[in-house]
Formats: structure tokens, C-alpha cells, sequence
């Protein structure tokens, strides 16, 4: 779901959509119109989609309150605002889980990539002669047997993005941990502007700053240099931070970097994609293979048709291990969920109520927001419940 997130937010959300024309507006221009709507915002993120049919995304706080607003790259208009989008909603759910402390969700996540991993090995180590059996898909011996050999089928055919996908997880893992001080070499930090005048006082340089002379002087930087995502400083001794893409392929847009002073428009400090360190490289190839969105649109259907695909086998591999085991329970006479399903609930009310105070506190989400939230998970647990305890004990007393 995190794949096709920005698909979603064009689905669901009319303003953040834009229609592709041939030239962009003016930054300046875009600015102009912000202010009008937003006359003390503070501007600390300003991001170009690469989708061309999605708008600008503009992180905006007024009165202590963070919005996402909308802003059409072709005509420059204010099309609208979000406390809340698909994307950073699947994002941070698939960061961290929402769980209360944010870096031991992102490393309860990350944990997975590991198991991942060690699950795929071993399916290759007991399906003797798997590599005979990838055409290999029978239609003709009833249900049973086709659930199972397609789970099989899937199972081989998803071993590359299994591979990619574990490995990613397990770079995310080393990075975030800092081993080997990788996330150190792989993360430079920003540089600090030398005037005298500059300090950490906080400022606000939203509306003062000319936003098409910083793209101007960052895309002269750096060769076949088109300026994507920027960071607005909100200290005196900060500068402006220009990402965006190169002729450098695969790389995401943080591998080019264009720092540049907000108060005499010189370049402070330049990283080009093609000058980085291996360890940075890897670095920057991570996120785009992960989320599949180095090929545009048709990569990231093809991830998430994968990752449907390994979703699949996760769910039947569990209703076939539990449908084992409650058949071993039946002949026993024991209890079939047992003790784990309090523990199950614990988890799960633990995460959905943290889930529910950042959506409120964090994100000021909506009603109409919380309750298609709501709505979803509802589902899922319709969902879980059909096929886990109704589904499963109509299988069970069918023995």
C-alpha cells in the first residue's frame, strides 16, 4: 500500500491533482499565492512529486500547526490542504508501526527483514529441487492441491524480491543502528554558514527568500541538475537545501545536494551523484528499489503486485500452520487460540491506540479522516476474522 501511497492520494483527494502541461510556474509566483492564504506560515519542507500528475507538496505550520498544503506546479495555484495524506499515513504506518517510541518501531520493522530472509532460505532448503518446479502449476487435482501449488508457484517467482526487499530491510537496519558507522558516512551533515551575523536564533524566511533564483543558481551547479524537493532553514546560520534528480539513473534525490546561502544566493556546498562514495551510493539506491518507484508508475505496480503476491504467501502460511496445529489440538481436546490471543490483543490495541493519539495530536487529523481510518481497519478485521476463526474452525470440524 506504501508503493501506490501517492496514487491513493490522487484517487481520494481532488486538490492534489495536476494536470501536466509543458512549462512550471514560477516558484515566486506559487509563494505569492501561499502567503495570501497562509500570511504567518512557516515554510520548513517544499517537495515536487515525481509523479506530474500530483501537485506540489508545501509543509506549512501556522500557529503551531503543521498542514500539507497543495500547490499546482503548472499554474501555481493553492489547490488545497491536508493535516493528513495516504502517503504519510502508509509511510509512518510502515516506518514504525505507530508505535509510541518512534526508534523502537522503526527497529521492530526492520527486525522482519531479517526474518525475511531466513524464511526464504529455509522454504528453498526443504522444497527439494525448486528450480525444476518454477513452471510448474497444477490446475486439474482440485482446490486443494491448486491453493498449494500456487502458493509454491508464488513463492518461487517473489525469491528476487524477496532477496531485495530482505536486503534493503537489513541496509535500513545497519544504517539506523549506525554499525560500522555506516549511517554516519552515508548521512553528511549540513554545512554551517560563516558570518558573524549568523547564530541559532530562530527566523522566518518563508516569504523573503527568492525561490526561483535558489533553483537557478542550484540547477547551474551540478550538469543536467533539476531541482526537486527543498528545505527552508529556520535559523540564521542555516542554508537552503536543494535535492533533486541528475542524469546519475536509479539514484533517489538526496544523492544530489546543492546547499546554498539564503542571504547572497552563492553556493555553499555542492554533492553530485556521480562524485559520492560507494557507501552513500548504496545509500541513495536503497529507497527507490525498496519502494519500487525508480521506473515510474509501471515499477511501482509491478511492486505492489509483488508484495500482494508475498503478502499471500505470509497469510496461507499462517492458516496452513494454524490449521495444523488446531487439528493436533482437536485430538487433544486443548483450547485452539490458547493464551497467545491475549498477548495478540495486547499488541494490537497497543498500536491501535498510539495510532489513534498521533492521528489526533501529531496530525490534528479529521473526523471524516479518523472515521475512513476506522473503516478500514474495521475490515481488516472482518477480514481476519472470517478467514482465521470462522473459516478455519469450518476446516477444523470438517476433519
Amino acid at each position: 500500500m506504501a508503493t501506490l501511497s501517492h496514487e491513493m492520494d490522487w484517487l481520494f483527494i481532488s486538490e492534489i491533482r495536476a494536470k501536466p502541461q509543458k512549462e512550471f510556474a514560477s516558484k515566486n509566483t506559487i509563494i505569492s499565492n501561499l502567503k495570501k492564504q497562509y500570511p504567518n506560515g512557516e515554510i520548513s519542507y517544499w517537495m515536487r512529486a515525481e509523479e506530474p500528475y500530483l501537485c506540489d507538496i508545501i509543509y506549512t505550520k501556522e500557529n503551531g500547526r503543521q498542514t500539507y498544503v497543495f500547490a499546482n506546479p503548472y499554474t501555481g495555484k493553492i489547490q488545497g490542504n491536508a493535516n493528513l495524506t495516504f502517503q504519510r499515513f502508509f509511510r509512518d504506518l510502515h516506518y514504525f508501526l505507530f508505535m509510541p517510541f518512534y526508534q523502537f518501531g522503526y527497529l521492530m520493522v526492520l527486525s522482519f527483514a531479517f526474518l525475511l530472509l531466513i524464511s526464504f532460505l529455509t522454504a528453498l532448503f526443504f522444497y527439494k529441487k525448486w528450480w525444476k518446479k518454477l513452471f510448474t502449476l497444477e490446475t486439474k487435482k482440485g482446490p486443494l492441491v491448486f491453493f498449494r501449488s500456487l502458493h509454491r508457484f508464488v513463492g518461487l517467482w517473489s525469491i528476487p524480491f524477496s532477496i531485495l526487499f530482505s536486503a534493503t530491510g537489513i541496509w535500513y537496519f545497519v544504517e539506523r543502528t549506525n554499525i560500522a558507522d555506516i549511517r554516519t558516512k552515508a548521512n553528511p551533515k549540513s554545512p554551517k554558514l560563516e558570518y558573524s551575523n549568523a547564530n541559532n536564533d530562530s527566523i522566518n524566511l518563508t516569504y523573503t527568500i527568492d525561490y526561483d533564483r535558489i533553483v537557478q543558481v542550484a540547477e547551474k551547479a551540478i550538469p543536467y541538475f533539476k531541482a526537486e524537493g527543498m528545505n527552508v532553514p529556520n535559523t540564521q546560520n542555516e542554508p537552503v537545501y536543494v535535492r533533486g534528480k541528475s542524469d546519475v539513473p536509479l539514484v533517489r534525490q538526496r544523492a544530489n545536494r546543492v546547499y546554498v546561502n539564503p542571504y547572497n544566493y552563492k553556493v555553499v556546498k555542492i554533492q553530485n551523484a556521480k562524485n559520492i562514495s560507494n557507501i552513500m551510493w548504496i545509500n541513495d539506491i536503497a529507497d527507490p528499489l525498496h519502494f519500487g518507484y525508480w521506473g515510474g508508475l509501471t515499477t511501482k505496480i509491478i511492486w505492489f503486485f509483488i508484495g500482494l503476491g508475498i503478502s499471500s504467501l505470509i497469510l496461507t502460511g499462517i492458516w496452513i500452520t494454524l490449521k495444523r496445529k488446531a487439528l493436533q489440538r482437536k485430538k487433544k481436546r486443548a483450547p485452539i487460540l490458547g493464551k497467545w490471543k491475549f498477548i495478540n490483543w495486547g499488541i494490537y490495541m497497543l498500536i491501535m491506540i498510539s495510532m489513534y493519539v498521533q492521528l489526533v495530536y501529531r496530525y490534528h487529523t479529521s473526523f471524516t479522516g479518523i472515521l475512513i481510518i476506522s473503516c478500514g481497519w474495521l475490515l481488516l478485521l472482518l477480514f481476519t476474522y472470517y478467514v482465521f476463526v470462522y473459516r478455519l474452525k469450518k476446516a477444523v470440524n470438517a476433519k
